[in-house]
């Protein structure tokens, strides 16, 4: 286990912010963690990261920083159609992703490319193209920081929701691994019918896993800036899920509202709504709208954590006066 003090956060947050935290902690093993809690940092102010790439940081941190290096990826148990792998919380998201596709296990394709790591696909339920996390978790293993023990959270007790879970919630739980189903060769289904991958495939007599992973990680680089390039956090937003009624008086004023139905209402893209309040590309000093992807902000270079805070109220403060929908933000604001 690493402890280094006033360390610098600059290359743990995606948004390239110059900020700092008191106290760093990076575990190798989850027993670790228990050693952590006998030197009392959960007793403090503290916070778990992972990649940093969902991240809002206000400033500096005056608090100990935790984050996983739990590297393990392993079959736990197989049958004819699926097997259950344990994956460390530490894992980088997408490598899990390309090993289950030099597997043949299908699941989590759609999924390529997200930034992070493993730790946080159970937090926030990430999800992309018609797939997300939950439709794969089995359980997750956490460490109670409040109880000092470990146990397992089956994935009915998770309670996910869009881009939300129990972990969210629950700031004392720490995420050390997550067991997923994956679906073996010929039995998965792939999942086409979100955006334009079908279309992209259509050229193809048999698609393959890679297949899919390729044109989604082709569709992102071509929408999302690289955090090596240009500061960001991905999708900043939530996509707002209206009423059917809401819906309804909407889409007399914006015949061509795009959507998509679900359980409880309608889904609407922000990118989309953002679009027509005149943020895409626009810039408040060093913090702008990203000219490809209206649901992204990024830093143009100096912006500070504040002046990203700014604009993300402007653009909600925009939506909801001319469509009377609060969108409220995917990423977690930390100060």
């Amino acid at each position: 286990m690493k402890h280094q003090q006033n360390y610098s956060l600059l290359k743990h947050n995606t948004f390239g912010f110059s900020v700092q935290c008191s106290d760093f902690y990076v575990y190798d093993k989850k027993e670790d963690l228990i050693q952590l809690y006998n030197e009392g940092v959960f007793s403090q102010k503290w916070l778990p990261i992972g990649g940093g790439s969902n991240l809002l940081i206000l400033n500096d941190l005056e608090y100990n920083v935790v984050q996983s290096n739990i590297q393990q990826i392993e079959v736990i148990e197989g049958g004819e159609k699926n097997c259950l792998v344990y994956v460390g919380s530490g894992v980088i998201w997408d490598d899990f992703v390309q090993w289950s596709i030099s597997k043949n296990l299908g699941g989590i394709e759609n999924l390529s490319f997200i930034p992070g790591m493993v730790g946080a696909s159970p937090v926030q339920n990430i999800g992309a193209y018609g797939v997300e996390a939950k439709d794969v978790i089995r359980r997750v293993e956490v460490y109670d920081t409040k109880q000092n023990k470990f146990y397992y959270v089956e994935a009915a007790d998770c309670l996910f929701e869009y881009r939300g879970s129990v972990f969210k919630r629950d700031k004392h739980l720490i995420v050390v691994g997550v067991i997923y189903q994956l679906t073996k060769e010929p039995y998965y289904e792939l999942k086409l019918d979100y955006g334009n991958v079908r279309e992209m495939l259509k050229d193809l007599s048999t698609i393959t896993l890679k297949d899919v992973r390729d044109v989604i990680v082709n569709i992102r680089k071509s929408k999302l800036p690289l955090p090596s390039e240009i500061g960001s956090a991905g999708s900043f937003f939530k996509n707002p899920v209206i009423s059917k009624s809401e819906f309804e008086t909407l889409r007399t004023t914006y015949p061509d509202i795009p959507f998509y139905e679900v359980s409880d209402g309608y889904k609407i893209p922000a990118a989309w709504l953002i679009s027509q309040c005149g943020w895409k590309g626009k810039n408040i000093g060093a913090a702008g709208v990203y000219e490809k992807q209206p649901l992204i902000l990024v830093n143009r270079g100096g912006a500070k954590g504040e002046d990203v805070l700014f604009l993300m109220k402007q653009i909600q403060m925009s939506v909801k006066c001319q469509f009377s929908i609060l969108l409220n933000p995917e990423v977690c604001l930390i100060q």
